[in-house]
């Protein structure tokens, strides 16, 4: 699990390089298909195109070889994005299954979302009998099962992990597949770079303006737009932020602030993801599949 980490004082503060951008963050609930407002009205992405972006080295085009955490934590974004978009929930609950973790994940609607990995993901649910809790779905999506498993950067360099008996659940090439979404939105582009033992196709950030805009959106969440109460954020704000911290991309966002800044930041964000899952889950207008992934990642 990651941890949010303070980073040393600097001597100088850092100068700020971003032009304000206004993001609006009210989010439709009643529409399942609803995008997240604070994005461009040309550029629309998912929760794990966001993570993916906040997680690209910017020249270099791909994610730190020891990050493995974002793998699970983009499997968790596909969870939220589904039920965000009506298509799946967690099953009401019950007196033997009150905790978020306990309880299965219902299916509610296989109509395409025009999404490969999320029309994917649907097909497993739909396909699966008995049904899965969240914390077994991010497990399976990314074959991952202690102790059989390989991760390696030299060998995967694109992060994924492997299981030889769950690979009918696995979700394969995830990253590359998102990034390729995100080559056709012009956000990013492809280049090839050798790594002397194999060569490595790389997703350098074209589009700096968009991912400005996802940082500073973010910033200001927890900055500026800061509420003290999760369930007065932004629904998808609020799932960037979980999915951030749950992928230790987290950092990324707050790096450009200056010190005084980025230490509010983190010790808001820090309270934010250690909320208690069960009691958050449970309030009025919560998204309860929100909480019961930070649940899956707490625990994991």
């Amino acid at each position: 699990m990651t941890t949010l980490t303070h980073r040393a004082r600097r001597t100088e503060g850092s100068k700020s390089s971003g032009k304000k951008v206004e993001s609006e963050d009210d989010t439709n609930q009643e529409n399942p298909d609803s995008e997240d407002s604070g994005d461009s009205k040309d550029i629309r992405l998912t929760l794990m195109e966001e993570v993916l972006l906040l997680g690209l080295k910017d020249k270099e085009g791909y994610t730190s070889f020891w990050n493995d955490c974002i793998s699970s934590g983009l499997r968790g974004g596909i969870l939220i994005e589904l039920a965000m978009r009506g298509r799946i929930s967690l099953e009401p609950p019950t007196l033997r299954k009150k905790r978020l973790l306990d309880r299965k994940v219902l299916l509610k609607s296989d109509s395409p979302t025009g999404d490969v990995l999320l029309d994917e993901t649907l097909k497993h649910i739909k396909a699966t009998e008995p049904t899965e809790t969240v914390q077994t779905w991010i497990e399976l999506l990314t074959a991952f099962c202690f102790p059989v498993f390989i991760h390696c950067p030299l060998l995967f360099p694109t992060g994924e992990t492997w299981n030889p008996f769950k690979l009918q659940y696995q979700l394969r090439n995830v990253r590359e597949r998102i990034a390729k979404s995100l080559v056709e939105k012009g956000i990013l582009t492809t280049e090839k770079q050798n790594f002397l033992l194999f060569d490595m196709t790389t997703h350098p950030v074209t589009n700096a303006t968009e991912k400005q805009r996802l940082v500073k959106k973010l910033q200001d969440s927890v900055l500026e737009r800061w509420v003290n109460d999760p369930q007065r954020m932004d629904k998808r704000t609020l799932a960037l932020l979980v999915l951030a911290h749950s992928s230790d991309v987290l950092e990324n966002v707050f790096s450009s602030l200056t010190d005084d800044k980025y230490d509010v930041a983190m010790n808001r964000a820090k309270d934010l993801v250690e909320l208690d899952p069960e009691v958050e889950g449970t309030k009025h207008s919560a998204t309860e599949m929100i909480w019961a992934v930070l649940a899956a990642f707490n625990k994991s």
